[in-house]
């Protein structure tokens, strides 16, 4: 998309995942949280990338070199050395916003992997077409307990995001919350990023306070509802994770058998989206297929499979096998 740019906001550790390695490098479906997200913004043709890094900094920028080759675009770095909040992230990028200052930036969360090129495209159309300083990509979910409530005023447009617990009962009530996921003119964040106060509890800095300076400064900012409850899902701990697992394998699942893969049980069966896999394909219990495989037609795969980074060709019975990196 002509005229954008990202941020990605990557600074979190992963104290909670009791891991020794920054937040966004775990895994879901065997690839890091932040290639997902960096996936979706090159399928939707945004390729000039800024990361803010944090913890870890070191392990996240040498992942990031090595997948460059396979990025056609740019990813740049800064460093975020206090974690002072979603703006003051924001603000270590501002060499970044002030190069692409004639531009729109989407902001993201590295650790939320399920934020689609679809949701990206149609977002930034809306921003486009309402003219705004900035729109905040909402979502409608079941349970909204903890996230900051989307309130519409009568003409239902964006008129204020309220945190959890600032909301009284008839707020709590609402069930379109902020994703996190910001679509900004970039004149329009600068003339505001630097006037938010940290006076809160956590002593932070908050990126939605720039949205309410925008609407105190009555300049156009809305709200772009999407139905898939997903993209607002991240991971802290563990058991979110697995959760994101569960949810990104039932989809890949389903999107094979939906392209005409036979998949007659799931049992033990794991597939990245990297994966592509042709026609008259049979995946038996028990197979995982990692990275960038590539099945011919014709293939029975399983039970009991391996394959990582494979090329297997066509007319092929799988039973019982691992490989790595093979062509078959």
């Amino acid at each position: 998309m002509e005229n954008t740019c990202a941020i990605i906001l990557a600074a979190g550790d992963g104290k909670r995942m009791k891991s020794d390695k920054p937040k966004v490098l775990s895994e879901v479906l065997f690839k890091p949280m932040i290639k997902w997200v960096i996936d979706s913004l090159h399928y939707a043709k945004i390729n000039d990338i800024c990361i803010v890094c944090g913890y870890k900094h070191a392990d996240l920028e040498k992942y990031l070199n090595s997948i460059k080759n396979s990025f056609k675009g740019n990813i740049s770095t800064v460093l975020q050395a206090e974690r002072l909040g979603t703006a003051h992230a924001v603000t270590m990028a501002s060499d970044f916003l002030n190069k692409n200052i004639e531009k729109d930036v989407i902001i993201l969360n590295g650790d939320a992997p399920f934020i689609d090129p679809e949701t990206i495209k149609k977002s930034y159309e809306f921003h486009k077409a309402k003219k705004n300083s900035a729109t905040v990509i909402s979502a409608k979910i079941k349970n909204p307990f903890g996230y900051g409530r989307i309130v519409r005023n009568e003409q239902c447009q964006l008129s204020k995001i309220v945190e959890q617990k600032d909301a009284n009962d008839k707020i709590q009530l609402i069930n379109e919350v902020n994703s996190g996921v910001y679509w900004f003119n970039i004149k329009s964040l600068l003339n505001v990023i630097f006037k938010i106060s940290n006076h809160n509890a956590q002593n932070e800095f908050y990126l939605p306070d720039a949205i309410s300076l925008l609407l105190q400064k009555i300049e156009n900012v809305d709200a772009f509802s999407v139905e898939n409850e997903n993209i607002i899902k991240g991971a802290n701990d563990r058991i979110q994770l697995n959760q994101l697992n569960n949810i990104a394998r039932e989809k890949v699942l389903y999107d094979l058998m939906c392209a005409g893969v036979d998949i007659p049980f799931n049992d033990g069966i794991i597939i990245s989206d990297d994966s592509k896999i042709g026609e008259n394909v049979t995946i038996l219990p028990n197979t995982i297929i990692k990275g960038e495989t590539i099945i011919g037609n014709n293939c029975v795969i399983g039970p009991n499979v391996f394959l990582d980074h494979c090329n297997v060709s066509d007319n092929n019975n799988l039973q019982f096998v691992n490989y790595y990196d093979a062509k078959i």
